[in-house]
């Protein structure tokens, strides 16, 4: 029988992330898959500035960008009639070299270490799976299938497929990353809830060498990432990270009819291949709960939301880091029963808001698709009436889906049992980032003097305790404290008074995701209750 402390169910950039990220805090885990190997099948395509903060902190950044989307193309955003028109609207966004510079001029808070990239997921995940397989702590095991599992005190039995053959694996704790139609979740009898089946589109994953190059087309649009069309298909049209391949979503009866479809959208002869075809559906679906003793759900086996918003593959990805470290303290025998406990509570009301949130961007994209009318193509008063009205309104609304800073870092854990949380707080916002220090909340980015990212002296195994400015509190009760339940700690040091100002205190205590424990001037008295509730006891 193998054995391991961790099985992880479920191949994709959630499954991968946690067994890297696991692997890399010396937990020894076991990924299975049921294919064969990664499918090259469009899914998510943009991996957003929390979670680029995220894989920076577990050194894969770098990896990612350079398999990626190059950092000086475009990410524009487009409405328009076809390729090779003028566009209605053009809704301009930086590259990312472009947004790396801006950040290196931005010392307020208010921005991100990292900036978005643009990969698409039959890249990202090969990327991680050859990261994952040269870790020693960590096995990857494609064509092998989840059939059951049993729980007892001790850990789960969990019996897999594989070649033909049964066979059973046991382990501490199991995780289900295993997609919206989770074997693993229905196996648990835990319901997804919430509005499915919303709509059905078909996806066609193109190859056309050409296009990319050939922007604009005529009087067409430039070069950008998403170009919306304005028609009665509800079609989208989508670069992916190679600018050779393409992803057409549209409202249509048949594979073959995505061929026209494309073409009709391009508005150009063009010589392009189709790759593949399938029909999905629009869901806002959220699991009852995430957690059933030894067992976890995390990713879309967790929650469902439609693509607006880019939010289904990052929230997912931000499950991964916050049940890692917390697995990792609970088998490193440090954390209390409250750190595998709060998971639940922490990232389900993070998939909640961010299925709100998603609403949000579709409800705005599907309110300026509705302004179309059948004579949007005509030369007459009626119909560039009826252009100028869509892109006015798409001009607002549009932009639901495609600024979401708030959703992405600005969410704040709410009444956790491991945050010493204080009443009141700042409004989560989907659109805009404010940044803050309050309890819950993600240590905002600063550069200090040296020029030097304060995430980056941030340890990743870690608690820190980040003593600010020139201050002589004494912090040696919390740091005694914390210890005493062995707990990993790091006492650091920052006298950058630019830190200080944007952090508005002398203390704060960090967990290892960089989400903030307690906050303050001095120790209080009870700094053995913070020591406990930070560490889950």
């Amino acid at each position: 029988m193998q054995k391991c402390e961790v099985l992880i169910v479920g191949a994709g950039p959630v499954g991968l992330t946690l067994a890297i990220d696991l692997g890399k805090r010396g937990i020894h885990c076991t990924l299975i898959e049921q294919k064969d190997a990664p499918q090259f099948l469009p899914k998510m395509e943009r991996a957003n500035a929390r979670t680029m903060e995220m894989y920076r902190r577990i050194g894969v950044a770098e990896p990612i960008r350079q398999a990626g989307l190059r950092g000086d193309c475009p990410m524009d955003v487009y409405v328009v009639l076809s390729l090779n028109e003028p566009p209605l609207l053009r809704l301009r966004y930086p590259s990312v070299d472009e947004a790396r510079a801006d950040g290196r001029l931005t010392n307020d808070g208010t921005g991100s270490l990292e900036p978005y990239q643009l990969i698409s997921q039959y890249t990202l995940e090969p990327l991680l799976k050859k990261i994952a397989e040269s870790l020693p702590t960590v096995t990857v095991r494609f064509g092998t299938e989840f059939i059951s599992q049993t729980q007892d005190d001790e850990g789960v039995s969990v019996t897999v497929k594989s070649g033909g053959s049964t066979e059973t694996i046991r382990a501490s704790y199991l995780v289900g990353c295993d997609g919206g139609t989770s074997p693993v979740r229905k196996q648990l009898g835990i319901k997804l809830r919430g509005e499915g089946s919303m709509m059905e589109f078909r996806q066609a994953l193109f190859r056309c060498d050409e296009l990319f190059d050939k922007l604009p087309l005529g009087n067409g649009p430039g070069r950008g990432r998403h170009y919306h069309v304005a028609d009665n298909k509800a079609s989208f049209l989508i670069m992916q990270d190679s600018t050779v391949h393409w992803t057409l979503h549209a409202v249509v009866d048949s594979d073959e009819a995505m061929k026209a479809q494309f073409e009709k959208v391009i508005g150009f002869p063009v010589k392009y291949e189709m790759l593949s075809c399938f029909p999905w559906r629009q869901n806002l679906l959220l699991a009852d709960r995430y957690r059933e003793q030894r067992v976890f759900l995390a990713g879309d086996a967790a929650h469902l939301v439609i693509p607006t918003g880019g939010l289904g593959m990052n929230t997912g990805v931000g499950d991964a880091f916050d049940l890692s470290w917390k697995l990792a303290g609970t088998l490193q025998g440090w954390g209390g029963e409250n750190l595998l406990g709060s998971y639940s509570h922490e990232r389900r009301q993070v998939g909640d808001r961010n299925v709100g949130a998603s609403r949000y961007a579709s409800i705005g994209r599907r309110k300026w698709r509705s302004m179309y009318r059948a004579n949007i193509t005509e030369n007459t008063p009626e119909g560039k009436q009826n252009r100028e009205t869509l892109a006015n309104v798409a001009n607002v609304e549009q932009r639901k889906t495609n600024e979401m800073t708030g959703a992405e870092m600005g969410y704040r854990y709410v009444d956790s049992p491991i945050i010493m949380d204080i009443p009141g707080g700042p409004e989560h916002l989907f659109r805009e980032y404010v940044p803050s220090t309050w309890p819950g909340a993600r240590l905002p980015h600063v550069w200090l003097n040296d020029g030097t990212a304060i995430q980056d002296k941030l340890p990743i195994d870690s608690y820190t305790l980040l003593k600010l400015g020139n201050t002589a509190a004494v912090t040696t009760k919390l740091e005694q404290a914390l210890r005493a339940l062995g707990a990993p700690l790091t006492v650091l040091t920052v006298p950058d008074q630019i830190a200080r100002d944007l952090y508005g205190f002398d203390i704060i205590l960090l967990r290892p995701d960089m989400h903030i424990v307690w906050r303050g001037m001095q120790v209080p008295e009870d700094a053995a209750q913070i020591a406990a509730v930070a560490t889950g006891h």
